[in-house]
């Protein structure tokens, strides 16, 4: 049975710094693509970054470039997203995904490409 289990959400102030863990269990973590993804109130679920199964590759929307970074952990099968200099528009439920692809540096964007979900993590940055 696949878990993908978020942690690492919370309430933090403009400007400040939050990173989210994922931690997945019952698959070969290294044969996945892992992604992650935010729904806000009201809106649909985006995309906000990819990983490729090695981590050697990575891709982000572009509201999030330059603040945020994900990585993986392939022996502790854990991905994060480090998420500094945090804005309002920042607040929303983010959610890690799995998607079992065959190609080492595949970086999916769409939601359909995932086969997995966690069950979200909060996060809310005042201002």
């Amino acid at each position: 049975q696949v878990q993908l289990v978020e942690s690492g959400g919370g309430l933090v102030q403009a400007g400040g710094s939050l990173r989210l863990s994922c931690a997945a269990s019952g698959l070969t973590f290294s044969r996945y693509a892992m992604g992650w993804f935010r729904q806000a109130p009201g809106k649909e679920r985006e995309f906000i970054a990819a990983i490729s199964r090695s981590g050697r590759s990575t891709d982000y929307t572009d509201s999030v470039k330059g603040r945020f970074t994900i990585s993986r952990d392939n022996v502790k099968n854990t991905v994060y997203l480090q998420m500094n200099s945090l804005k309002p528009e920042d607040t929303a439920v983010y959610y890690c995904a799995a998607d079992p692809t065959y190609v080492p540096e595949y970086l999916p964007r769409k939601r359909n490409d995932y086969d997995y979900w966690g069950q979200g993590t909060q996060v809310t940055v005042s201002s």
